[in-house]
């Protein structure tokens, strides 16, 4: 199931535009990372990184669409990404991991809760059984949005600085 461009509203009314990546958005997704707090690159890369560079960009966009799926969210008046998601889906096809970042000019409007909304209508469509989330415990916002979203907490073997959130689809 190839994912394409949709149109999300959230319950604030914001609109924007989200699609699956393209080779030819690494610019605009380095853009967008530069405009991440360090606190949100620690949170989605679960490791203190100063800033994406060029590697992981080009891994971040030159994706097999079978195996991940990187959403990119744009703001429909400015054309910038706002937001990524990306899916992860494990080599028999019935689990996804999901990381989202989002802009810190475009929080507290929905969008994470339309973006993450869209990626369990994607991973539905796609037969998954589950999709998890791994957050630091720290990331407050993320684990009641995605507890609110029916997620469930789990405790990580051997790592206490971490709690992975699951959902089970269909």
């Amino acid at each position: 199931m190839r994912s394409v461009a949709a149109t999300l509203v959230t319950h604030s009314g914001y609109r924007f535009t989200v699609r699956p990546v393209r080779a030819e958005d690494k610019a605009a997704l380095g853009a967008f990372f530069a405009l991440v707090s360090p606190e949100d690159l620690r949170f989605r890369f679960l490791s203190a990184v100063r800033e994406v560079g060029h590697e992981r960009l080009v891994a971040m966009t030159v994706v097999d669409h079978d195996r991940t799926e990187n959403f990119l969210a744009f703001d429909e008046a400015e054309g910038t990404v706002i937001a990524t998601a990306m899916l992860a889906i494990d080599p028999a096809g019935e689990r996804g991991e999901v990381a989202i970042s989002i802009r810190p000019d475009y929080k507290h409007r929905g969008v994470s809760w339309s973006l993450l909304e869209h990626v369990v209508r994607y991973a539905e469509g796609r037969g998954l059984k589950t999709i998890e989330s791994i957050e630091s415990r720290e990331h407050h916002a993320a684990i009641s949005l995605e507890h609110e979203m029916g997620f469930t907490a789990e405790e990580i073997d051997g790592d206490p600085t971490c709690v992975v959130l699951r959902r089970t689809l269909g």
